[in-house]
């Protein structure tokens, strides 16, 4: 059983279609963990816009894979960029956002044998 996901909402709206959840999974595995990377390429140089473009990039596929506290947390983040806040702010709540997409990305590799 899953921990750091949950298919349901995947399953959900592709009517239990295999090939459609597996095009999800790939999508997590090969371009997210590379958008949260540029997110914080956007924090660190201050470059609101670059972090927000991710950010909004990686948000619905955070939704579909039922990670909540990471989409809240994207959300935050968003937020951040357009109030154009300081470093400070946001490091920590990028950090825990980076750490669950870890979790996931681990769990989802061996779930699925990628």
């Amino acid at each position: 059983m899953a921990i750091h996901y949950n298919l349901a909402k995947v399953y959900a709206i592709s009517d239990d279609d295999k090939d459609f959840v597996l095009q999800i999974i790939h999508l997590f595995v090969e371009e997210v963990p590379a958008d949260v990377q540029q997110i914080k390429v956007g924090i660190n140089a201050k470059d609101h816009p670059y972090a927000y473009g991710f950010a909004h990039k990686v948000k619905p596929t955070l939704d579909l894979l039922g990670m909540e506290a990471a989409h809240e947390e994207i959300l935050q983040i968003e937020q951040w960029t357009k109030n154009q806040g300081k470093k400070k702010e946001i490091k920590e709540i990028y950090k825990s956002l980076s750490e669950r997409i870890d979790l996931a990305l681990v769990e989802i590799k061996k779930d699925f044998n990628i």
